[in-house]
């Protein structure tokens, strides 16, 4: 059986158990992960049609606390944590550099008395870690980096059917309750409703030295292994955005689809970036995220330059093929007046595109013409 290169117990809690079932591993921002455990395509239809479980312990956890954690919080980030009505509610920001751009893309979940919980991207969680201790100063508050935390993620239709029995007692009665962005926790286990897949489902955080034994019950229960392929492809269908992809720190979240996220009000509230943010936002946006369905033969990847009907030009920052749709997909930043079709460079091949709203799929259901 194969050794995992030296890593924190959180990184090589449930190592063995992905060898055993089969998972091609691979290395992923320092830590080794299952690209698939067989069928890539299999697993992303048992998600969508039934249920199956991923291991994200690669992720960051950060909790924020002490008694300025809410006020240092609300410095920090792009969206305001005061939107949170309490305990157990969750949103989701960018954290920004001054200049605007975007550092990473996280959720905070609201823990109670003045504490939270944040859940950073992997490949960036070492400077995100340093970008946030360097922002205490003048704050009663402490990053805490919990490695000592895995991370499972339940996600599909059956879910809420499947998970209740195997979770703590504490944690069971909660489940046909808990609504997207939210979230409950008792005795070191931490349940949450929000998804990378557009379906139903939880993550489940917990002590890594229990990782593997719930990671066990939950395959003896029947539920699947979903590796990081079948992860992109559903969250590609969901249309939901990819740091490093979709994202990064040269763009702002005004250029990328995701204005929303930012809490202009009360305009009292200084954030990192506000005021570049607002410089952006006054000379006025220049593209737009669209999404991407491939009309003619061929495959739409990440990088990928198009031209619109006027002569302008966008590029595709994730693109693949769709299970669901049995097309070929693409998320794009494109001009402000985009056609509802536009030319791809396919690797020197003209490719017709069509140009749609996203989300493709939720809950199973196609959403776009296809």
């Amino acid at each position: 059986m194969q050794s995992p290169p030296s890593q924190t117990p959180r990184q090589t809690a449930l190592y063995q158990s992905h060898v055993a079932a089969g998972g091609r591993m691979v290395e992923f921002a320092g830590f080794m992960m299952p690209l698939h455990y067989g069928s890539q395509l299999e697993e992303h239809r048992q998600v969508r049609r039934a249920v199956g479980v991923f291991d994200v312990s690669h992720m960051g956890i950060v909790d924020i606390v002490g008694p300025q954690a809410h006020s240092y919080l609300r410095g920090l980030l792009a969206n305001d944590v005061a939107r949170l009505d309490g305990p157990g509610q969750a949103l989701y920001s960018c954290l920004l550099q001054h200049d605007g751009g975007i550092l990473d893309d996280l959720l905070v979940y609201a823990l109670g008395k003045g504490a939270y919980r944040l859940v950073v991207n992997a490949a960036t969680a070492a400077r995100d870690l340093e970008f946030m201790r360097a922002a205490l100063q003048g704050y009663a508050a402490r990053v805490i980096h919990r490695q000592d935390l895995a991370m499972l993620a339940i996600q599909g239709p059956h879910a809420r059917t499947v998970l209740p029995p195997l979770l703590p007692v504490s944690l069971r009665h909660h489940t046909q309750a808990l609504k997207p962005f939210s979230a409950v926790w008792a005795d070191d286990w931490m349940l949450a409703c929000t998804g990378y897949t557009g379906e139903d489902g939880f993550e489940v955080m917990l002590p890594a030295s229990q990782a593997a034994d719930f990671w066990g019950r939950l395959r003896a229960a029947g539920i699947t292994p979903i590796g990081l392929g079948a992860r992109d492809t559903l969250r590609l269908e969901a249309g939901m955005h990819l740091y490093g992809h979709d994202m990064d720190e040269s763009l702002s979240p005004l250029d990328c689809g995701l204005g929303w996220t930012v809490a202009w009000q009360p305009e009292t509230r200084e954030f990192i970036g506000r005021q570049a943010l607002l410089q952006r936002k006054a000379a006025g946006a220049r593209h737009k995220m669209v999404g991407l369905i491939l009309q003619t033969r061929g495959v739409l990847r990440s990088g990928m330059p198009l031209l619109t009907a006027n002569g302008e030009h966008g590029v595709i920052t994730s693109g693949g093929f769709a299970p669901t749709l049995e097309r070929s997909i693409a998320l794009a930043r494109v001009p402000l007046h985009c056609a509802e079709r536009v030319e791809v460079d396919l690797r020197g091949r003209i490719g017709i595109a069509r140009v749609v709203k996203p989300p493709f799929v939720r809950f199973g259901e196609i959403l776009v013409d296809i």
